[in-house]
């Protein structure tokens, strides 16, 4: 029986975890991709306290590394349900492997947000990417588009300007949403051009992306490009808990700053929570709060 088990191993839930384990407690991290989270995408992180900059695998594994010399157990899994009983939680893997806990923390983060065009999810991996640093080096030397108006999808142009030939950023509206500095580099950039009021109709190609449809201005205009890179948001991935989670209309779990839910014993941490800035930072910082909420709650049961 763990004291606390912790979903989810980016900043967030590792933090989390260094903070319990520092109150002597026995904790369980669960990552069902990379531990690190979504932060190991990006090449360069510039804006974590203490760093000037550092990579954003580096970050990570420096989280794992930190929370495993505390004691931390991990397990790359799944979680497909939890379930309360008696002061206790049954936390159950798509593997059938199951772990008990006194209390758990859900910092399960936020995935990539689709377009929701026909034959977007067929176009997935031939084309069609979510992440630039994963794949924007498969397109060094192509012309590429990237879809969105705020700092990801920015900084995905920027970064895959540095390789492509050419890169489009496409926005449905008259400005962009994110960093000044940001579009002021895009705009010095030859290799990019912003294309504007506009939104992707259609993708075209059979096994492989060769170019967009677009409506532009009321009008209709293609681009021949051989890669995608979808930056719209990102959507929370709490389905597995509703039940004892209130919900935002978006799916994002609804809790104050002291990250407690509806559930006693049940805290969220993060990107999955309803707040109004999602940083590395503020992940950090849930992560700590959630972490002490859970210990005062383990110690007076």
């Amino acid at each position: 029986m763990y004291d606390i088990i912790i979903i989810g191993g980016g900043p967030a839930g590792l933090t989390a975890a260094v903070y319990a384990l520092r109150a002597g407690k026995r904790v369980l991290v669960i990552e069902k991709n990379a531990f690190g989270g979504q932060i190991t995408w990006s090449p360069r992180v510039e804006n974590f306290p203490g760093y000037l900059s550092v990579s954003g695998v580096e970050l990570g594994d420096k989280l794992l590394e930190q929370a495993m010399e505390q004691g931390a157990d991990t397990e790359l899994e799944e979680v497909t349900a939890v379930y309360f009983h008696e002061n206790s939680w049954s936390v159950k893997c798509e593997s059938g492997v199951s772990f008990e806990g006194k209390a758990l923390v859900l910092a399960t983060g936020a995935r990539p947000r689709m377009l929701g065009v026909e034959r977007e999810e067929e176009l997935v991996g031939s084309g069609v990417c979510y992440c630039a640093v994963c794949d924007g080096a498969f397109y060094a030397g192509r012309d590429v588009a990237v879809c969105g108006g705020g700092n990801s999808a920015l900084q995905d142009a920027l970064l895959l300007s540095e390789s492509c030939s050419r890169v489009y950023l496409i926005h449905r509206r008259e400005a962009f949403r994110g960093e000044k500095k940001l579009v002021e580099a895009l705009a010095a950039r030859e290799n990019v051009e912003f294309v504007l009021n506009a939104r992707v109709e259609s993708l075209l190609g059979e096994e492989e992306l060769t170019g967009l449809v677009l409506e532009q201005n009321g009008e209709r205009r293609k681009l021949a490009v051989e890669g995608v890179f979808i930056a719209v948001g990102h959507q929370p991935d709490n389905g597995a808990f509703a039940e004892y989670l209130d919900l935002d209309r978006t799916g994002y779990a609804m809790s104050g700053e002291d990250c407690r839910t509806k559930t006693p014993g049940l805290f969220v941490a993060g990107d999955c929570r309803t707040k109004s800035v999602r940083q590395l930072t503020t992940a950090a910082a849930d992560g700590a709060v959630a972490a002490l909420a859970a210990c005062e709650y383990v110690d007076g049961i």
